[in-house]
């Protein structure tokens, strides 16, 4: 993990000294990549004007639609072997429990509200962070949370949380349907928009000029706090790339013993030409020393 560490901060410090020379390549300009419709968030983490607030709303209207949501209730047991952990909290939530907290602050700081998840290539355990992370916020019981799938040629959240019903987010964001028709309740505070099947043509759907517009009505209908997109990997098609200008930051999930250096140093590249970099989650680490661990329990 030291190593991964220490790689890391060593390509940051070397793309820091390219930037202070002024050679910043034209095709990694945020202005260039990030669609109309949306500010184009600057590539330094914490330096972002804030995002154009929601449209204010009443406040009983939105409880209402929320209570509307038709509610779905887990199984604890699916959940836990699927690695959900942070549904009840506990010991084992912890480390999701300080990415969360650490989460909160910089998304009030910043005045931020949509979070992309993304990793450099398949099975690094996206899905799993996003949804422990959209579990966690629901335990705060003064959020709202999206989560919202985005991994349109891959979606596993369904089947992760055991959901059998044929959602289609995709319409959705493609304009043609209602968010209520494609989103699932859990608890009162979080709301799961989901597909349940592979999708056709997602780059060009996420392309469209339609996933702004609805992107900006479910701000405005549900006023969640927090939108949280599990993303496809980003080296293994242009989707994520396609949608990446329609949030405020991005985490990136690296799998232990499997994504290299140079994936991480590749993909925060092109993560900081379009948003926010959050962060950088390791993930699998069987290896954690005790400094890693969490005795309070």
């Amino acid at each position: 993990m030291e190593r991964i560490q220490s790689a890391i901060a060593k390509a940051r410090a070397e793309r820091r000294d390219v930037l202070a020379s002024g050679a910043v390549p034209a095709a990694a300009s945020p202005a260039a990549a990030s669609p109309a419709g949306r500010t184009p968030a600057p590539a330094a983490p914490g330096d972002a004007a804030p995002a154009p607030a929601a449209p204010a709303a009443d406040a009983a209207a939105v409880a209402a639609l929320w209570a509307a949501l038709a509610g779905f209730q887990p199984d604890p047991r699916q959940l836990v072997r699927n690695r959900i952990v942070t549904a009840a909290g506990g010991r084992e939530a912890v480390p999701f429990d300080v990415m969360r907290t650490r989460l909160i602050q910089q998304m009030r700081a910043n005045n931020w509200r949509r979070v992309a998840i993304t990793s450099a290539t398949a099975a690094c355990g996206k899905s799993t962070v996003a949804l422990n992370l959209g579990f966690g916020l629901a335990r705060q019981p003064d959020l709202r949370t999206v989560l919202c799938e985005m991994d349109l040629r891959r979606p596993t959240l369904s089947a992760i949380i055991g959901l059998r019903e044929p959602l289609n987010f995709a319409r959705v964001i493609a304009g043609a349907a209602p968010f209520a028709d494609a989103a699932r309740r859990i608890g009162g505070n979080l709301a799961l928009a989901l597909n349940r099947g592979a999708v056709k043509n997602p780059a060009e759907l996420l392309h469209g000029a339609a996933v702004g517009p609805a992107l900006d009505r479910i701000e405005a209908e549900y006023a969640p706090d927090v939108m949280l997109f599990d993303m496809p990997p980003l080296l293994v098609s242009d989707d994520a790339m396609a949608f990446l200008g329609h949030v405020d930051c991005a985490i990136l999930v690296a799998a232990a013993e499997a994504t290299t250096i140079k994936e991480i140093d590749t993909c925060e590249r092109e993560l900081a030409a379009q948003t926010n970099v959050l962060g950088i989650v390791l993930n699998k680490c069987r290896y954690a020393g005790p400094d890693y661990g969490y005795e309070y329990y």
